[in-house]
């Protein structure tokens, strides 16, 4: 194996990681706004830590398969720094929407930056190895 691709397998960890603590902190939010399961909603605090679990549930699978062919098909290094991009929004996007839903603006943006520059080059790479 590439000792390239070790650089996206370490983006991979990394953004496992702040997914394991988005979900800690939906725990931690239905002890402090009194939120018992299965409830997800009831309080708009609790609501904005729960959404940023689930939009982050709902964009990690499509991050991975653009790091991963971006990695494979273009340039692990280039993937890695794009993949470090959308971990970044997905922080700021975290660290806005727990104070209020207008201010996960900017955190959106850049994990949107990353994301399409993933998958950008994945497209790239993939039809510049089949031509």
């Amino acid at each position: 194996m590439s000792k390239d691709l070790a650089l996206p397998a370490l983006t991979t960890i990394a953004a496992l990681v702040a997914y394991f603590v988005f979900m800690l902190n939906v725990g931690r939010a239905r002890k402090k706004f009194n939120v018992p399961a299965p409830q997800t909603s009831g309080n708009p605090d609790f609501e904005r830590v729960l959404r940023v679990q689930q939009n982050t549930v709902e964009q990690i699978t499509p991050f991975f398969a653009a790091l991963w062919l971006c990695a494979l098909f273009t340039s692990a290094k280039l993937a890695a720094g794009l993949g470090a991009v959308w971990i970044l929004g997905r922080i700021l996007f975290a660290w806005g929407y727990y104070q209020a839903a207008e201010k996960r603006g900017p955190g959106f943006g850049i994990t949107m930056l990353g994301y399409m520059g993933l998958l950008i080059g994945s497209i790239y790479g993939v039809i510049t190895h089949l031509l």
